[in-house]
C-alpha cells in the first residue's frame, strides 16, 4: 500500500486490488482504526466527498474505491461488467482487501443499489445500512413526481426518462467539465465575498455543517476528468438493476438509516420515505438539502453513523 500520490483521494492510502473477474481496482483506505466503514459511493465519487472519514483519529477503519473505468481504476476485459452486480463483487473485494470480515456499508446516489444488494447476497458480511440519495434500483428519478390528485407519471415511464438522461450525460458532460474546470484552485475567497455582501455563510445552510467550498470545488474538478460516454454507459447500466421486491428488502434484517435531502430532485423525500418503510429495521432522517448531502452536512452524517454503529454493536 502506498501513500496517496497526488489521485484526488486526499489523505489516506490507495493501492491497486483484482475485483473477481480481473479488473483492476483503485482501492482508498483512511489508515485508522475503528469501526469498519466501507463507502459505496455515487457514481464517479471520490472519496474526499466524506471529510468526516479521513484522518486517524475519526473513528472508523474506512475504505472505498473508484469504479470500474473511473479515478484510476480499468475497465473490465468484458465491458458489460459494469452492472450493480459487478459493483457488489468489487465491494466485497475491497472488503476482503481491507480485511474487514464485517462491517457498516455507506450507499450514495448509485451506492445505494450496490449497498442492498451486498446486504441481500452476503448479510453476515454487513453489519448495517447508511442510505442517501438513491434507490434500491439504481436508476434515478428525472421526473417529477406530479401532486395529489393528479395521477402520478407510471414507472416505467420514470424508467424510461432516467436512461434518457443518462445517454444525454455523454452530449452534455464536456461544456460542464469546462465549466467546472475553470473554478478557482481554493473557493474560501467566496466566504469572503459573502462577508462584504453582507450575508452570513450559514445562511446557505441553516445547520452550520457545511464541508468548506474548497471540498466542494476539489470534488466537483475531480468528477469533471471522467469520460463522460463512458461515465453515461455505467449509469444506463446501474438503471437497467431490477428493482427487489417488498420481499427481499423486508428480509433485509441490517440495522438501516435512510437519509433524505428534501430538496434532492434525483431521489425526491418520498421515494426515500418508501424506501425506509420496506426494511424492516429502518431509521427515516430528513436533512435540508439536496443530493450532494454528504458535502452538505458531513457534521450530521457523522453523527447518523455513530448511532447506526451503536445499533449494529460495533
Amino acid at each position: 500500500m502506498t501513500a496517496d500520490g497526488g489521485t484526488g483521494d486526499g489523505d489516506g492510502h490507495v493501492e491497486d486490488v483484482t475485483a473477481r473477474d480481473g479488473t483492476r481496482l483503485r482501492r482508498w483506505d483512511n489508515g485508522a482504526a475503528g469501526v469498519p466503514v466501507v463507502v459505496s459511493n455515487g457514481l464517479g465519487a471520490s472519496p474526499a466527498a466524506w471529510p468526516f472519514l479521513h484522518g486517524a483519529h475519526c473513528g472508523y477503519h474506512a475504505t472505498t474505491w473508484h469504479h470500474r473505468g473511473l479515478g484510476g481504476s480499468a475497465r473490465p476485459e468484458d465491458e458489460a461488467h459494469i452492472r450493480v452486480d459487478d459493483h457488489v463483487d468489487d465491494l466485497l473485494t475491497v472488503m476482503d482487501a481491507a480485511g474487514m470480515s464485517r462491517a457498516i456499508v455507506v450507499g450514495w446516489s448509485v451506492g445505494v443499489a450496490v449497498a442492498i444488494e451486498a446486504a441481500r447476497r452476503a448479510p453476515e458480511r454487513v453489519a448495517g445500512l447508511l442510505l442517501l440519495g438513491g434507490a434500491a434500483t439504481g436508476a434515478f428519478r428525472v421526473l417529477p413526481r406530479l401532486p395529489v390528485p393528479a395521477p402520478g407519471v407510471p414507472e416505467g415511464v420514470h424508467r424510461g426518462a432516467a436512461k434518457v438522461g443518462g445517454w444525454l450525460l455523454r452530449v452534455v458532460g464536456p461544456p460542464v467539465s469546462g465549466l467546472i474546470d475553470l473554478l478557482p484552485r481554493s473557493m474560501d475567497a467566496s466566504r469572503d465575498a459573502l462577508d462584504r455582501a453582507g450575508m452570513d455563510p450559514a445562511q446557505l445552510d441553516p445547520t452550520g455543517t457545511s464541508a468548506p467550498f474548497v471540498t466542494l470545488a476539489e470534488v466537483a474538478r475531480q468528477f469533471a476528468r471522467h469520460d463522460w460516454t463512458w461515465f453515461s454507459r455505467m449509469v444506463l447500466a446501474a438503471a437497467d438493476h431490477a428493482a427487489p421486491g417488498d420481499a427481499a428488502l423486508a428480509a433485509i434484517t441490517a440495522p438501516t438509516t435512510v437519509v433524505s435531502g428534501d430538496f434532492d430532485t434525483l431521489a425526491p423525500p418520498a421515494d426515500m420515505a418508501a424506501l425506509a418503510a420496506a426494511l424492516p429495521d429502518a431509521r427515516l432522517v430528513r436533512l435540508p438539502g439536496s443530493h450532494f448531502l454528504p458535502l452538505q452536512f458531513p457534521d450530521a452524517l457523522a453523527g447518523e453513523l455513530e448511532v447506526l454503529a451503536r445499533r449494529a454493536h460495533l
